[in-house]
């Protein structure tokens, strides 16, 4: 738990890295200033520590329940889960490096390590912030270093380094627990493969699935065609850390597909069974039906990545931390929509709302979200759900008149509103359960109807997809489902820059936090303006536009506004 080196003015350090590079907030505590901004973590029981080592770790408590104090100098405190060692350190242990900020891994195998004369020849996976010029720690040098700040040769650590007062059951409880970090096989890495899976819903669209398939099929075909080549040649000057081991992630990739079956109460039994004839390192894409929170659950509770699945009902939980998701689908939807109607001028004031979904879809999540959403305007809503094989046009000549109506349809129900006049002056509609802008609205709702739109706009995105269209016509790959097969290859890319970016330090944590580190640097995004990630935060895109359709037919939309970030 040591910030060993700063480089610079630490004040203007500070200023300087808040001014230019936001993401610096997300992986260090770099003083009282950002302490404030440290919410308390509220574990879900899955992430409940099992150790009081954990615990003090992980969430800022002392074995006997107690909040861990930390103090820096010139008495500045921190206290509970904003003094907690993975503030800084991260959840894997093994830190983090941003500019001139170095902070080091400490679990056993990095504390303990001998001195060596460079990264070089230190027999550790490579990690950017690691240390070989000092002394290997001992039990009683790390506690020192803990309690008093003074490192493994005595020397005055950084003053971000907090000076912790912990008796000597928790610093044994922490150390020990430290010690058992260190993975030295890991869960679907071998010498020569890396095993990825990526998970199919019995529900999941069967367009769509083949559309994934197609596309991850070829990636992991290409990607093993390319760097499965002539072994890079090491030579015996200049060697860096980075020279030496560039050949240690030749691994072909290998995907293995996990398709569920019968009910969802059975999946998470199916997927233990699949990782147990199949580890896996990560889950990569994916495709889903109504719910995803099996998978999601599973993911968290075997403590495997699960990166970018295709869902439009994501999982919205406390304490998870293997789960990333574009967006936040038809849930953003719903806020974005409350917040049109409710941030709505005098003159336009909606008083009372009525949404229409279909019993068994992802409507039914999305207008459970929205009546929340809307509940904070204190504007009144009510729910008419279609039953298989209702008429939606009929359904809505019975509908009691009402200010707005929202509409959470599949196309095939969009299409059927047909001649029949919208019943309200406002009408809204989920452009993601609709089609977006392929979405099949009649010439008569389209003035008025204002669709939800949590993607970036046509124009505006089209210069990111046009590599991965280009990459799918190069490889004869049909498009059949846009959206979904270029979020697949998105993901795919991601995952290869990460993975090379790790070098050989195979840890399922380490993915995370890279995938944090990297993510708000990709210039093409596909068709998300702009992917952020921090910790704590599993959704990469956080806004969207209302749009509405800009002729009586054709595709072309226009924005009602600004993105926006509910």
């Amino acid at each position: 738990m040591t910030v060993e080196r700063i480089y610079g003015r630490p004040k203007r350090l500070v200023r300087d890295l808040i001014r230019s590079r936001p993401s610096i907030l997300r992986t260090l505590a770099l003083s009282v200033l950002l302490t404030a901004l440290l919410a308390p973590t509220v574990a879900a029981a899955a992430d409940r520590p099992s150790s009081a080592g954990e615990s003090i770790y992980r969430h800022g408590i002392l074995g006997a329940g107690e909040p861990l104090e930390g103090t820096r100098e010139a008495g500045m405190r921190m206290q509970g889960a904003a003094a907690a060692c993975v503030n800084c350190h991260r959840r894997s242990g093994l830190g983090s490096k941003e500019g001139g900020i170095m902070i080091p891994p400490i679990t056993g195998r990095y504390l303990f390590n001998p001195r060596a004369p460079n990264t070089d020849d230190m027999n550790v996976p490579y990690v950017q912030s690691m240390r070989g010029d000092r002394n290997p720690y001992t039990e009683a040098t790390l506690a020192r270093a803990i309690r008093d700040g003074l490192d493994s040769d005595g020397r005055p650590m950084n003053y971000l380094m907090p000076r912790f007062a912990l008796n000597d059951g928790d610093m044994a409880s922490l150390i020990g627990w430290l010690k058992q970090r260190d993975q030295r096989k890991v869960r679907g890495v071998t010498d020569a493969v890396l095993h990825f899976a990526t998970i199919i819903t019995p529900d999941a669209d069967p367009v769509k699935r083949r559309g994934m398939l197609d596309v991850m099929e070829k990636y992991f075909a290409d990607k093993n065609a390319r760097q499965l080549g002539a072994t890079p040649r090491l030579r015996s000057s200049n060697k860096t850390a980075f020279s030496k081991v560039m050949f240690m992630v030749n691994r072909r990739w290998e995907l293995h597909v996990w398709e569920l079956t019968g009910p969802e109460s059975t999946w998470q039994a199916q997927l233990r069974r699949y990782m147990s004839a199949e580890p896996v390192f990560a889950v990569v894409s994916g495709i889903g039906g109504k719910t995803w929170q099996p998978v999601h659950a599973f993911c968290e509770e075997a403590a495997v990545p699960c990166l970018f699945p295709n869902v439009d009902v994501p999982v919205e939980a406390d304490g998870g931390f293997y789960s990333l998701y574009f967006s936040r689908g038809v849930l953003l939807e719903a806020e974005l929509i409350a917040n049109t109607i409710g941030e709505a001028p005098d003159r336009e004031r909606i008083k009372a709302v009525k949404q229409i979904y279909r019993a068994g879809d992802i409507g039914a999540s999305a207008a459970t979200a929205f009546a929340a959403a809307l509940k904070r305007y204190n504007i009144p809503v009510t729910s008419r759900v279609l039953e298989p094989g209702e008429n939606v046009s009929a359904a809505l000549g019975k509908t009691a008149a009402t200010d707005a109506i929202v509409l959470w349809l599949r196309p095939q129900d969009i299409a059927a509103l047909g001649n029949s006049q919208p019943v309200t002056a406002s009408a809204y509609m989920s452009g993601l359960m609709g089609g977006l802008e392929r979405s099949p609205l009649p010439a008569n709702w389209r003035e008025r109807m204002h669709v939800a739109y949590p993607v970036d706009l046509p124009e505006k995105r089209r210069y990111r997809v046009d590599y991965a269209y280009g990459w799918f016509a190069v490889r004869k790959i049909a498009v059949v489902a846009d959206q979904v097969q270029a979020d697949t290859f998105l993901a795919c890319g991601l995952l290869a820059e990460t993975v090379g970016h790790m070098v050989d330090t195979f840890v399922p944590e380490y993915l995370i936090e890279r995938m944090q580190d990297m993510i708000e640097r990709r210039i093409v995004t596909g068709y998300y303006p702009r992917l952020t990630l921090a910790a704590g935060q599993p959704f990469a895109s956080k806004g969207g536009y209302m749009v509405r359709f800009a002729e009586p037919a054709g595709t072309r939309v226009v924005a009602l506004g600004n993105w926006t970030t509910p």
